[in-house]
């Protein structure tokens, strides 16, 4: 089954909603001045909250190919739960795509892989996609193999998640984001690979071959493309190489700008 590649750029805590206007207007037009073929790859972008309605009146107004995704969401869909983001306000605001379980709000926020599959629930009955972060530390890798973590991870996630849901994985070794450290593509293939069987464990054969699995780990413009050469890497969750236009716009440009 085909799968579209998917290019993700995860803005994190940067970029004020001025900056946002600039950098969405000069990413779409870096990939115009390319002949960038929208259709080859999707993008999504995930601001802060705080952006999410002037990026979403940009796209609609300029007729950008790019899909609006958010960076977490809460469990919960109303009520007094100051500082917190329902879904349904996502939804409202056209929101494609959500991150959930991110390893910076599983380690700074303490969220659990019980909480993370409450907000995969919760994304779903807000018609939204969750990007399902999974990941290991060095620590956790040395003692239980390269697999075992991510796997017990979204195994829980995917708990109650019907077969026809629309879910996207993202393997972010934990010890590979902003360090400088890279997965191989090899390591990369290996656990997609195991995320994928769990996929279809879970969900369905037919889930397990059409569901989206990507890499985040200091991707860059360099070394995209010898990841989504693995049959079991889809495209790329990106940090701090999305919010670079030109870095940004050559890592969608992959199959061009290094070739696969």
């Amino acid at each position: 089954m085909a799968r579209t590649p998917l290019i993700a750029g995860n803005w994190k805590m940067n970029l004020d909603h001025l900056q946002a206007v600039a950098f969405v207007q000069k990413l779409h037009w870096t990939l115009k001045d390319a002949a960038h073929d929208e259709n080859s790859v999707e993008v999504a972008l995930f601001p802060p909250f705080t952006n999410l309605r002037t990026v979403q009146i940009l796209i609609d107004a300029d007729k950008v190919p790019f899909v609006l995704g958010a960076q977490d969401l809460s469990t919960h869909d109303s009520g007094a739960y100051t500082g917190e983001v329902s879904g349904v306000f996502l939804d409202k605001l056209a929101c494609r795509y959500v991150i959930v379980g991110h390893s910076e709000r599983r380690d700074y926020h303490h969220e659990t892989d019980a909480i993370v599959a409450e907000k995969v629930q919760a994304a779903l009955r807000n018609h939204l996609v969750p990007v399902i972060c999974v990941g290991e530390t060095l620590e956790q890798r040395e003692e239980s193999g390269p697999t075992a973590v991510s796997v017990a991870q979204l195994q829980v996630a995917l708990e109650g998640v019907p077969a026809d849901a629309d879910v996207v994985v993202a393997y972010e070794p934990v010890w590979a984001i902003g360090t400088g450290q890279v997965a191989s593509p090899e390591q990369a293939q290996e656990v997609c690979a195991a995320l994928r069987g769990v996929v279809a464990e879970k969900l369905g054969d037919e889930a397990g071959a059409r569901t989206r699995i990507l890499y985040g780990g200091s991707v860059k413009s360099g070394n995209i493309a010898s990841f989504m050469r693995e049959p079991d890497v889809d495209g790329a969750l990106v940090g701090g190489a999305s919010i670079v236009a030109d870095e940004f716009a050559a890592i969608i440009r992959y199959q061009k700008h290094v070739g696969v």
